[in-house]
C-alpha cells in the first residue's frame, strides 16, 4: 500500500520508500526523500521562479535514466507551471516553490536543473555559470586550482564569485549578474574560458572537443545560453553514490588546492545537515539583486 502524506496541506502518495536507490551505500528513496525534505530550506530559494528540467532515474542510477523538461504526466492540478519559450516552440514547464511540489517532484527521483534566469525574464540572465570539467587524469584539485584562478579575475571585473560541487567530478562557479541578456553573458564567459585557457595552457581548455581534454579542465562557458540548464544547488546527482552539488567555502577550494585532500570535496546526502548548520546557504548571496553585479 503506497503511504498517504500531508505536505504544507497537499496529501501525495510517496512510493516505494524502502527501494535501494543507491547500492554502493543502500541509500533508500525514502532517505531521498527525506534529505529534499530537511534541505529544502537552503534548496527552494535556489529552484523558485525557474522552470525544472528533471532527471529521472527511478530505479537508481544504473537503470534507466533520462532527462524530462516538460510537464510529467499525472502532475497535480496544485503543481506551478509556466510557457517556456523554445527554439522548437513554446513547451510548458514545472516551477519548484515550495514544499509540497519538492517532494512531489522528489518521488519521481530527479535531480533538478535549472536555467540562469527566472520565468518573469527568459533570456535575461541573472546568474553566470562557469563548469569545471576535468580531463583524466586531471581532477578535482586541477579544478580547485583553476577556479583560484577564475575568481581572482572576476574580482578584477568587479564580479564576486562563489563555489559548488558538481556532485560529479568537478566545480560550478557561480556569480549574481544584472542587465544582461544570456547571449551577453555567454560571450562574456567564453571569453574568460579563453584568457583562463591562454594564461593557464597546459592546464585548461576552453573547447569541448575530446582529443583535447585529457590532463585539462574543461572550462565549459555554454551553459549560460538561455536554452541551457545546470544542476541546481543542493541537487543530488545520479551517481554511484547520493552525491549532491554543495555549495563550498573558498578556503575548502584553496586546501584541497594544494594537494590530495581534493578528495574531501566529493559531498554526500548524509555531509549536507551538518554543512547546512555550521555555514547556511554559502550561496545566499546568489540571491541578493544587492550583490548583482553588471558585466564589464
Amino acid at each position: 500500500m503506497t503511504p498517504i502524506t500531508d505536505v504544507e496541506g497537499r496529501r501525495l502518495a510517496l512510493s516505494n520508500l524502502d527501494k535501494v536507490l543507491y547500492p554502493a551505500t543502500g541509500f533508500t528513496k525514502g532517505e531521498v526523500l527525506h534529505y529534499y525534505a530537511t534541505t529544502a530550506p537552503v534548496l527552494l530559494p535556489h529552484l523558485r521562479d525557474r522552470p525544472v528540467s528533471f532527471l529521472r532515474y527511478p530505479d537508481g542510477p544504473d537503470g534507466q535514466v533520462f532527462f524530462t523538461k516538460n510537464v510529467p504526466p499525472g502532475t497535480p492540478d496544485w503543481v506551478t507551471t509556466a510557457e517556456v519559450p523554445r527554439v522548437e516552440g513554446p513547451a510548458r514547464m514545472v516551477l519548484v516553490q515550495d514544499l509540497a511540489s519538492l517532494i512531489w517532484a522528489a518521488n519521481l527521483v530527479t535531480e533538478f536543473h535549472t536555467p540562469q534566469w527566472v520565468i518573469a525574464a527568459p533570456g535575461d540572465a541573472d546568474r553566470l555559470v562557469l563548469d569545471l570539467d576535468p580531463g583524466p587524469p586531471a581532477g578535482v584539485v586541477e579544478c580547485c586550482r583553476v577556479a583560484l584562478w577564475l575568481r581572482e579575475r572576476l574580482a578584477a571585473d568587479g564580479i564576486d564569485a562563489f563555489a559548488k560541487t558538481s556532485g560529479s567530478k568537478g566545480l560550478h562557479l557561480l556569480a549574481a549578474v544584472r542587465d544582461a541578456t544570456s547571449q551577453q553573458v555567454s560571450e562574456y564567459a567564453k571569453a574568460l574560458a579563453v584568457e583562463a585557457e591562454r594564461d593557464l595552457p597546459r592546464l585548461v581548455v576552453h573547447r569541448m572537443t575530446r582529443s583535447l581534454r585529457p590532463g585539462k579542465v574543461f572550462v565549459d562557458w555554454s551553459q549560460n545560453a538561455a536554452r541551457k540548464t545546470t544542476a541546481t544547488p543542493y541537487t543530488l546527482r545520479a551517481r554511484p553514490e547520493p552525491t549532491v552539488s554543495t555549495p563550498l567555502t573558498w578556503d575548502e577550494v584553496a586546501e584541497s588546492e594544494q594537494g590530495p585532500v581534493g578528495s574531501s570535496l566529493v559531498l554526500h546526502a548524509p555531509d549536507l545537515a551538518g554543512r547546512v548548520r555550521e555555514y547556511g546557504d554559502l550561496l545566499a548571496p546568489l540571491l541578493d539583486p544587492a550583490t548583482a553585479a553588471r558585466l564589464p
